[in-house]
């Protein structure tokens, strides 16, 4: 999942550093919301405690939740173009699910 995120991340700021067009603080909220994702799971990872570590998965489920509303956004305004959207959302997706299912099972019993 880590690897998923720090992909994630990169594409983000790869498309961040070669758009001239899109404004500069939905730049830095995506580039920071995408961030919060890859650090909330490394954080979580050193986690000594299951509950601590759902915690931080959760935040990180939250960002994903963020950096795929900012990506509806862009594509509304045409300020990426569909083919980056569609990249992009499908990874967010996959993220989502997976930390979906690590946060489930690290639910109590």
């Amino acid at each position: 999942m880590y690897s998923k995120a720090f992909e994630s991340q990169r594409k983000v700021m790869t498309l961040l550093n070669q758009s001239n067009h899109i404004p500069n603080y939905i730049k830095n909220q995506l580039g920071r919301a995408g961030l919060s994702i890859l650090l909330n799971i490394a954080e979580g990872s050193g986690r000594s405690s299951q509950k601590e570590r759902r915690n931080f998965l959760v935040i990180a489920r939250g960002s994903v939740f963020e950096c795929a509303a900012i990506l509806d956004l862009l594509n509304a305004q045409k300020e990426i173009n569909p083919e980056t959207h569609k990249d992009l959302k499908e990874g967010y997706e996959e993220i989502s699910r997976m930390l979906y299912a690590m946060i489930n099972r690290s639910e109590p019993k």
